[in-house]
């Protein structure tokens, strides 16, 4: 079962990597009934994209490596990112888990570019 979060985007967590308020890594703090709620509004896409630009210093070379590893996959094992990506497996997690708030920073700043607001509750 998974942790979803939906508004003006739409996603899902990352099972085992994404913690449910990793949105708050991008500047604005949810409030947490059964469900975290976020909204941004233009005011905050500096920090937004200050958060992606961090996401992608963290994964540095292995950015491009993951977006070809995850091009045609319909489901990953860590075994197969230490083939593809020739890493330790300690490294995979850290990784992951700057991969997957990239992706999701990406979709707050498109909405926020496109909207001027961006608003979605997420999953506990």
């Amino acid at each position: 079962m998974g942790r979803y979060y939906n508004g003006d985007i739409e996603g899902k967590f990352w099972f085992g990597v994404q913690s449910s308020c990793d949105a708050e890594f991008f500047g604005v703090d949810g409030y947490e009934p059964s469900f975290i709620n976020y909204y941004f509004d233009i005011d905050n896409l500096p920090n937004v994209k200050s958060g992606v630009n961090k996401c992608k210093g963290a994964l540095g070379e292995y950015k491009e490596k993951l977006d070809e590893f995850f091009k045609d996959k319909a489901g990953y094992n860590e075994d197969m990112i230490i083939e593809e990506l020739e890493i330790s497996r300690g490294k995979v997690a850290e990784l992951l888990k700057w991969y997957a708030r990239l992706e999701l920073g990406l979709k707050i700043q498109t909405c926020l570019e496109e909207t001027g607001e961006c608003s979605f509750e997420a999953e506990l």
